[in-house]
C-alpha cells in the first residue's frame, strides 16, 4: 500500500493523464459496462489512505470519449501526480502531462475552447408535479443549455458559441442486497429458466449531455477553480471535468 501523498488544495498543480484504452483488455470491457467499476480503476493512480472522500481530495476528475471511430480514450485529471503502474496489465498506454502552463496562462479576455461532459438536471421542488421531491429531473436542449451557460457565468467563464448534445448515459450496476455467492438452479430442473437463482442487480443510468464551444475568461481565479474541482454532479461517474485550450480570434 502506498502512503498518501500531501494534497494542498490552495495551489494550482494538477496533472492531465490520457489513456489509450485497450479494447481488447477484459479490465477495459468490463470499466465500460459498469462506470462505479471505471471508478474503481482510476482511483488506482492516486495515493492510498486519502481518508474518506479519496476522489475530492485527489481532485479526480475523468472523462471517457468514445465515439466507436477508434481506441476509446480516458482523460483522467488529478491533483497529485498519477500513479498508472498501478493500473491492470495491458489496460492502457498512458499519456501524462502537467497543468501548470494552462492553469497561469489564465487571464481576462482569454478566448478559449471548452468540453465539459455533465449530468445537467434539476431537483424537484416538494410540490413539484414532474417527480418526486429532490428528484434529479434530466435537463436536455435549450434548458440544457441555460444550465451551462449559468454555471459556466458563475465560473468565470463567458459563452460565445455552444453546440450541446446527448450523451451515451453512465451506467452503473447496482446489487439490490448484500452481495452474495449466487446459486444457480439446475439446468435441468423442470421449469425453470435461465439464471433462475442468480443475483439480478439493477441498472442505473445517469444522463450525460456535452457541452462544447468557445469562450471567454472574465474570472481567471474562479475559473482555475472550476477547473481543479469540476463542475456539476455525477463526479465519480464520468462528469464534471472542464477542458480549456486556447482558441484562434475567429473561431
Amino acid at each position: 500500500m502506498r502512503t498518501a501523498a500531501a494534497v494542498d488544495p490552495a495551489t494550482g498543480q494538477a496533472w492531465l493523464t490520457r489513456l489509450l484504452l485497450n479494447p481488447r483488455s477484459r479490465a477495459v470491457q468490463r470499466d465500460l459496462r459498469n462506470i462505479a467499476d471505471l471508478h474503481r480503476t482510476v482511483m488506482n493512480i492516486v495515493p492510498d489512505g486519502l481518508g474518506a472522500a479519496p476522489r475530492a481530495q485527489a481532485g479526480v476528475l475523468f472523462r471517457l470519449e468514445a465515439d466507436g471511430a477508434g481506441e476509446p480514450v480516458l482523460l483522467v485529471q488529478t491533483r497529485t501526480r498519477p500513479s498508472t503502474d498501478r493500473l491492470p496489465a495491458g489496460y492502457a498506454r498512458a499519456e501524462v502531462r502537467p497543468m501548470d502552463a494552462l492553469l497561469t496562462a489564465l487571464r481576462p479576455g482569454l478566448l478559449v475552447r471548452y468540453r465539459l461532459a455533465a449530468n445537467a438536471v434539476r431537483r424537484c421542488g416538494p410540490n413539484s408535479t414532474a417527480g418526486r421531491w429532490k428528484q434529479a429531473i434530466p435537463l436536455h436542449g435549450p434548458e440544457a443549455d441555460q444550465w451551462w451557460t449559468d454555471r459556466a457565468t458563475a465560473a468565470g467563464l463567458a459563452v460565445r458559441t455552444l453546440v450541446s448534445r446527448s450523451a451515451d448515459p453512465a451506467t452503473t450496476w447496482h446489487a439490490p442486497g448484500p452481495r452474495t455467492i449466487p446459486v444457480p438452479t439446475p439446468p435441468s430442473a423442470p421449469g425453470t429458466k435461465p439464471g433462475a437463482g442468480r443475483r439480478t442487480d439493477r441498472r442505473i443510468d445517469r444522463a450525460i449531455t456535452l457541452f462544447e464551444g468557445t469562450g471567454v475568461v472574465t474570472d481567471p481565479d474562479t475559473l482555475r477553480s472550476a477547473l481543479l474541482n469540476g463542475i456539476g454532479r455525477s463526479k465519480s461517474y464520468g462528469c464534471g471535468l472542464l477542458s480549456l485550450a486556447p482558441a484562434h480570434p475567429g473561431a
